[in-house]
């Protein structure tokens, strides 16, 4: 089979090169990839960024979809020709994170799906709804569990997102975009931030209700009080880090939720913290490091029943991989991107 393992960290290393395809074992199956997805993360994997010590040679990409061709002794979940996707986490099936359930996740701890064929285990992997084509089901496992972890679990359980609520998202990458359509579904209303005027023009066709370019406003915390009537948001979608957190306590209202996940803006982690709006607004800061697959499975259920589209940027071909992760680089990406696989016949 063709596979992109990172052999030497650097896009520019990136190479495609011929390796055995796997074998099925008690418990696995085979999935004949059709479609990954990128994530931030996997720029930070092939980078060298994410784990500067990581065993090389590893396989990126955590997210892909495909159709499993074989199945080894025992397998009972799926059967050959099911349309699946791989859980981030595989060990990650259900309940509250533990050290235990965050060890193999695709594409960091073990390989990933960036090649024409992967094996998991059959408890890996889940099948996603009908009406997405490979390409919109490989957003899914990472972006997609993300977003529904953020508005249905995180904060207080006993008081779930409702319909008048106000979720704040930044940016239009990939978490975003999920937000954005899951929020609407729930009713919400959905503040943004972004650089770019155009992108949020294409955030506003999806549902968002206002949006503040950050370029022209840099204080938005202030923009988000004043939209809010000084109220703060219910429910922020913290994805830009240390560059961002700051502004994000200050934006949110008394008694709400940060969703913290991302790092997109750097920063530095000696940078001081204010703790005071944390204890003056009474604060809820949750991580969020994806999902289970019973989330995962709960999303797939509301993705089905709505007919929701993951909103997909671009879709690279196998051998363009590399320039894939070049356009993620350059941060000019709106919703996910794409990288179709074609299995030599």
């Amino acid at each position: 089979m063709r596979a992109y393992p990172v052999q030497q960290f650097g896009i520019d290393h990136l190479r495609q090169i011929d390796l055995p395809t796997p074998q099925t074992a008690p418990g696995t199956v085979l999935i004949k990839v059709h479609a990954v997805a990128l994530n931030y993360r996997d720029l930070m994997v092939v980078k060298g960024l994410y784990n500067p010590k990581m065993a090389l040679p590893r396989i990126p990409c955590s997210d892909g979809a495909g159709e499993v061709v074989a199945i080894g002794e025992g397998v009972t979940r799926v059967k050959v020709g099911d349309r699946v996707c791989g859980i981030f986490m595989q060990r990650w099936l259900d309940g509250p994170p533990t050290a235990e359930k965050s060890k193999d996740a695709l594409g960091g701890d073990v390989d990933g799906m960036l090649a024409e064929y992967a094996l998991l285990h059959e408890q890996g992997v889940v099948g996603f709804p009908e009406h997405l084509s490979y390409e919109e089901a490989s957003t899914l496992p990472c972006a997609g569990v993300t977003a529904w972890n953020a508005l249905h679990h995180a904060g207080d359980p006993a008081n779930p997102i409702e319909p008048d609520a106000t979720i704040l998202i930044q940016g239009t990458g990939g978490v975003s975009i999920f937000a954005l359509q899951f929020g609407k579904l729930l009713g919400a209303r959905i503040l943004g931030t972004s650089s770019s005027e155009e992108k949020l023009s294409r955030a506003r066709s999806l549902g968002l209700d206002e949006g503040c370019n950050y370029k022209q406003r840099p204080d938005w915390s202030k923009w988000v009080s004043e939209t809010t009537a000084n109220k703060g948001a219910d429910r922020i979608i913290e994805v830009g880090g240390a560059g961002t957190f700051g502004q994000s306590l200050r934006a949110a209202r008394v008694g709400g939720t940060i969703a913290q996940i991302g790092i997109l803006s750097g920063g530095s982690t000696t940078d001081p913290l204010a703790l005071t709006p944390i204890l003056h607004k009474q604060l809820r800061v949750q991580g969020i490091y994806v999902g289970s697959r019973t989330m995962f499975e709960q999303m797939n259920a509301a993705i089905a029943k709505s007919r929701l589209h993951p909103v997909v940027d671009k879709v690279f071909d196998f051998n363009q991989s590399a320039e894939a992760f070049a356009h993620m680089e350059s941060a000019s990406h709106f919703g996910k991107i794409v990288i179709r696989i074609t299995t030599q016949q």
